[in-house]
């Protein structure tokens, strides 16, 4: 972690990560990126469906390989990189084919090392294969929640699933969250943790740098009026005045409130639900 002298009040306790021994170039691959529009929070109409989310600092986009479809063809990675659109980083894997591509780095990987996605490859950092292959109490990331669907799960800096069980064509998986759900044994996985893992002690100390992230401002509940949250309006401070925590739209939330969907597709598929509130 990088310290800053305490010059100004927003200098004093702002930290930063030191990337000078980590990353290797800053310059990406001219082929594999492209420009992109950020949604910021607004669907096809135009209206707002994810609050907080406006500005933030251009950036332009890396293509992520998180299909894998290159079987057994082995692949060295060239280049350790920083990309502004996930807290991971990423690396340029050149296979030995010539394709060249950019995938998300575990902990462990630097450049020169080779991987290989395949059934029976050897379960080392960065090499992928199907969750039947791997050993129970593995930790492993870029996981599909499908059979050829891409990886889904375990992708944000420092995450990481573990493997627990295995039993009647699926393998049991411990998630972040310390949620236990079912997934396909045929479903592929790499093995070892994201990379970056100390993004998370990250002290911003300033509100400015939220905004260069695209991060607008969260206003308390009972700081507005009637008309604009449930716990809106009164003389002074109010305090909550119902039972359940809830979000500006009425649902449940936070405090150990269950806001899952009911009826979700995937209910079938947990073993055992999140643990919530102080006690996780």
């Amino acid at each position: 972690m990088k310290h800053y002298k305490p010059t100004s009040p927003s200098r004093r306790h702002m930290t930063n990560i030191s990337y000078g021994g980590v990353v290797t170039t800053s310059d990406p691959v001219k082929s594999l990126t492209r420009g992109f529009k950020r949604p910021v929070g607004r669907n096809h109409h135009g209206k707002i469906t994810t609050r907080h989310k406006g500005g933030g600092h251009k950036r332009l986009w890396r293509d992520v390989d998180f299909k894998y479809d290159k079987i057994d063809i082995p692949y060295t990675i060239k280049t350790v990189e920083y990309d502004p659109n996930r807290a991971g980083f990423i690396g340029l894997a050149q296979y030995k084919d010539g394709e060249k591509r950019y995938v998300l780095l575990p902990k462990s990987v630097k450049v020169g090392d080779v991987c290989v996605t395949g059934e029976n490859v050897e379960q080392k950092p960065g090499n992928r294969l199907p969750l039947r292959n791997i050993v129970i109490g593995t930790f492993v990331y870029n996981v599909e929640v499908k059979p050829l669907g891409g990886a889904k799960l375990a992708r944000s800096a420092g995450n990481y699933v573990e493997v627990v069980a295995k039993d009647a064509g699926y393998v049991d998986i411990k998630m972040p969250s310390s949620e236990v759900r079912k997934v396909k044994e045929t479903a592929y996985a790499s093995i070892g943790e994201v990379s970056n893992n100390e993004t998370r002690l990250v002290n911003f100390g300033k509100a400015g740098r939220s905004r260069w992230l695209g991060i607008r401002p969260t206003v308390r509940g009972t700081a507005q009026n009637p008309v604009d949250h449930p716990y809106g309006g009164g003389e002074g401070v109010q305090g909550r005045g119902r039972k359940r925590a809830i979000s500006v739209y009425g649902k449940p939330t936070g405090k150990g409130q269950k806001s899952r969907t009911p009826k979700k597709y995937s209910n079938k598929f947990i073993v055992s639900r999140r643990k919530v509130g102080k006690r996780k």
